[in-house]
C-alpha cells in the first residue's frame, strides 16, 4: 500500500505533522510520503497511491490558501481513498491547557470545530474523519504584526507565555491514534 500526506504550512509545524504521519504509516508497513501542495504544479498524478491524509494549520481564522486550492481540485481523489484530516489550530490549545475552567476549554474546542466545518464549506470536501490538533506558536519566524496578532490568540486561548521563545502544543499521542485508527490493514 503507498499512501501521501498533504500538507500546507507556514512556519513549519503542519510539515512536522505530516513527516510524523508518514513516519507512523511507514510503521504500519505502508509506504508513506509526505508532500507538500505548494509543490504540487497542477495535476497530483494519483496513480499508485491508494490512501491519502491531509494536513493543514489555521492562520487567522483559516486554512492556507494553498491546501483550499488543492483540496478543491482533489476533491474526488481524496474522497475516494476515504482521506482522513488533520487540523492544526491554536484554538485546540486552549482546549487542552489544564488551567482553562471547562467552560473556557469547550468554547476553544468549538472554534477549532468552526475551522474544519469552515474548510469544508471553502472546499466542499467532507473528510473521512477529522481531527482538531494543537499546533505551535512559532514566535521566532513571526515579524512583529504577526507576532503581535498572535500574541492576542494565545491570549484569547488562555496561553500568555512570553513570545521571546517557541512553544510547541501538539498532542503527539493523540495523532499517532488518530492515524493507528485510520490506517488500513496491509495486504
Amino acid at each position: 500500500m503507498r499512501a501521501a500526506v498533504f500538507y500546507a504550512t507556514r512556519e513549519g509545524q503542519s510539515e512536522r505533522v505530516a513527516e510524523h504521519v508518514a513516519s507512523s504509516l511507514r510503521s504500519h508497513g505502508v509506504d508513506a510520503h509526505a508532500v507538500n501542495v505548494k509543490g504540487v504544479q497542477g495535476e497530483f498524478d494519483w496513480s499508485g497511491y491508494d490512501a491519502a491524509f491531509v494536513v493543514a494549520s489555521v492562520h487567522v481564522g483559516h486554512h492556507e490558501k494553498e491546501m483550499v486550492e488543492f483540496v478543491r481540485h482533489s476533491k474526488s481523489e481524496l474522497e475516494r481513498r476515504h482521506a482522513p484530516f488533520l487540523s492544526l489550530t491554536l484554538s485546540e490549545a486552549g482546549a487542552k491547557l489544564p488551567d482553562n475552567p471547562p467552560p473556557v476549554r469547550a468554547a476553544a474546542h468549538a472554534d477549532a470545530l468552526k475551522m474544519i466545518d469552515h474548510f469544508e464549506k471553502e472546499t466542499g470536501w467532507r473528510p473521512a474523519q477529522a481531527l482538531t490538533v494543537a499546533g505551535a506558536l512559532a514566535y521566532s519566524k513571526y515579524n512583529f504584526l504577526v507576532k503581535w496578532i498572535m500574541k492576542r490568540i494565545a491570549h484569547k486561548a488562555g496561553f500568555d507565555g512570553p513570545a521571546t521563545r517557541d512553544y510547541e502544543f501538539t498532542d503527539w499521542p493523540a495523532v499517532d491514534r488518530f492515524v493507528d485508527e485510520q490506517t488500513p490493514p496491509v495486504n
